[in-house]
């Protein structure tokens, strides 16, 4: 019977390797696209950039400088200048409509025009795919010379918000095949018809779960099964916490009856025999269970 339950953890935790393999692989292919992304993005921004000159030529300035384009939001970039200029509002327009239009990720935007001073709103309007969609105002107006910024904010692509719903997907599914194999592996991990075979070394203890015994400073001493089970419960997690539940489900379910009070009398007798090693003994961890600490 031990052997079969083995079996069929061991198929569990394979098949739920074999998901997550698969879900990683699919998670892998969908974000294979990002290198080509970024090129467009670091694409986009020498456009805005090229923006930014062609503004300053038609202010009559050709010798200050277009300073680097910050992207200040997850799809909004600011362009600035070392230096005061003045634009023709249907200029402007044409000149980001004509060279955005070579961004492929670059559908749908909005231009504000602000003052450096307060970032208040000089100019704005906003571009469509659809031309009949533009919002243009105050076309062939000529702003007065003055030290201004322009933001321009794309709408997210369509592939980058199915890339988001994947990165969610995946951390949902993650957490909860995680959930379910750590269901699967944990249990085992302590199960003593599985670890039976096991010598453990803590402090100047040795505990020999086979025999059945702890062997401190060359003297032996003889422990029950349930004492046994109980002990190399607690050998397998030195210095963590174990539940109370998971130590009344683990030693007394298969026999059909778990008794609140038996625990206790068992970790009482186990405190007795490691009391020869001041270093090791099971505290109480209230509201919680029992820990194995080991004093260094």
């Amino acid at each position: 019977m031990p052997d079969s339950r083995n079996l069929l953890s061991g198929k569990s935790i394979y098949l739920c390797g074999l998901i997550l393999l698969s879900f990683v692989s699919v998670i892998c292919a969908a974000f294979s696209m990002t290198g080509g992304d970024d090129f467009d993005i670091a694409r986009r921004e020498v456009l805005l950039r090229r923006i930014g000159h062609e503004l300053l030529l038609q202010s009559g300035d050709s010798t200050s400088r277009v300073l680097p384009v910050k992207k200040i939001a997850e799809n909004e970039y600011q362009i600035s200048f070392e230096n005061e200029l003045t634009f023709q509002s249907d200029s402007m327009v044409n000149t980001t409509r004509r060279l955005l239009a070579k961004d492929p990720l670059a559908g749908d935007y909005v231009v504000n025009v602000l003052n450096c001073g307060n970032s208040s709103v000089a100019y704005g309007y906003a571009i469509s795919k659809n031309k009949k969609d533009d919002i243009v105002a105050c076309i062939g107006r000529k702003q007065p010379k003055a030290c201004y910024m322009i933001n321009v904010k794309f709408k997210p692509t369509g592939l980058n918000t199915a890339k988001k719903g994947y990165l969610m997907g995946s951390l949902l599914f993650f957490a909860f095949v995680g959930f379910l194999f750590l269901r699967t592996v944990k249990p085992r991990r302590a199960l003593p018809n599985d670890q039976c075979t096991q010598i453990f070394t803590f402090g100047r203890v040795l505990f020999n779960a086979q025999e059945r015994q702890l062997v401190i400073n060359k003297k032996t001493i003889d422990l029950t099964e349930t004492e046994t089970r109980l002990l190399l419960i607690f050998a397998l997690s030195p210095n963590e916490i174990v539940e109370r539940s998971r130590l009344q489900k683990e030693i007394w379910e298969d026999k059909g009856v778990i008794v609140g009070r038996s625990l206790d009398m068992f970790i009482s007798k186990l405190r007795k025999k490691l009391e020869f090693d001041p270093n090791i003994n099971i505290v109480v961890i209230r509201g919680k269970g029992y820990k194995l600490e080991i004093s260094s």
